[in-house]
């Protein structure tokens, strides 16, 4: 059982030309409940970001406009993965198994992506042999 898992989230742009990223939080989860339910957490985080009540006294008039029906709900599908029994499952199952988890969605302009993987599975690719290959 793998008892250690490194969560991370980054949103990913392009800026000058160049793909860029940008973290946006790291978490190392003592448990597999905690990193899921840190996953979760950071998913929700996103989408009210994106996604905010635009009654909020804060928000100045107009300052928010809905975008075109071809782009991707990002919010909605940050939450309705938040809320799928069936989805943290099977994540739960993956993480266990010591694999890499990735949960990737994007919009017009950025890609926001959630990892998470056992600290252990890492330990342990670190003590397999090194490839090395012969530089001519």
């Amino acid at each position: 059982m793998h008892d250690e898992f490194l969560c991370h989230v980054t949103a990913y742009g392009v800026c000058g030309g160049r793909r860029i990223g940008v973290p946006l939080g790291t978490y190392r989860a003592p448990t597999l409940a905690l990193a899921l339910w840190w996953l979760r957490d950071r998913a929700s985080w996103i989408a009210e970001r994106l996604d905010p009540r635009p009654e909020a006294e804060h928000f100045p008039p107009s300052a928010l406009v809905p975008v075109a029906d071809t782009v991707l709900d990002v919010p909605a599908v940050l939450r309705t993965w938040c809320g799928d029994v069936a989805q943290q499952e099977l994540i739960a199952d993956e993480l266990a198994a010591g694999r890499l988890v990735r949960i990737a969605v994007n919009d017009d302009t950025t890609e926001y992506e959630l990892l998470a993987e056992s600290v252990d599975a890492l330990r342990m690719q670190r003590t397999i042999p090194a490839l090395v290959v012969p530089v001519a």
